[in-house]
């Protein structure tokens, strides 16, 4: 069974950081792509960036291109995003996502493309 668990989330004010952690199990962690995407009240789902695992390619939104940081833990199946320089605006709950395959990087940037997503971790940024 494939399961995601994002943590990591909490109260920063601006221009702090977090770590946030999407722990992975139920599949074979080298042949996916694990996606981060974030959703605040009232708005779209917005994608916040991607790695695919069999290449180490990494793809960033405009937003957070330069502040944010994806990487991984093969040992532990587990990828982290490093939110830093946190401005109100990105208040939302993150979500992590984990797809098999190859489609290339850009094929990772929308939501639809995942067929595993977990729970989210709730991040608050005071201004």
């Amino acid at each position: 069974e494939v399961q995601l668990q994002a943590s990591g989330g909490g109260l920063v004010h601006t221009g702090g950081s977090l770590r946030l952690s999407c722990a992975t199990s139920g599949f074979d962690f080298d042949d996916y792509a694990i996606g981060w995407f974030r959703q605040a009240p009232g708005k779209q789902r917005e994608g916040v960036g991607c790695l695919i695992n069999r290449d180490g390619m990494t793809y960033y939104g405009d937003s957070v291109k330069g502040r944010f940081t994806i990487s991984r833990d093969n040992a532990e199946n587990t990828v982290y995003l490093q939110v830093n320089s946190l401005k109100p605006e990105d208040t939302a709950v993150y979500y992590c996502t984990a797809q098999g395959g190859y489609n290339g990087i850009y094929y990772y940037r929308l939501w639809g493309s995942y067929d595993y997503w977990g729970q989210g971790t709730q991040v608050t940024v005071s201004s």
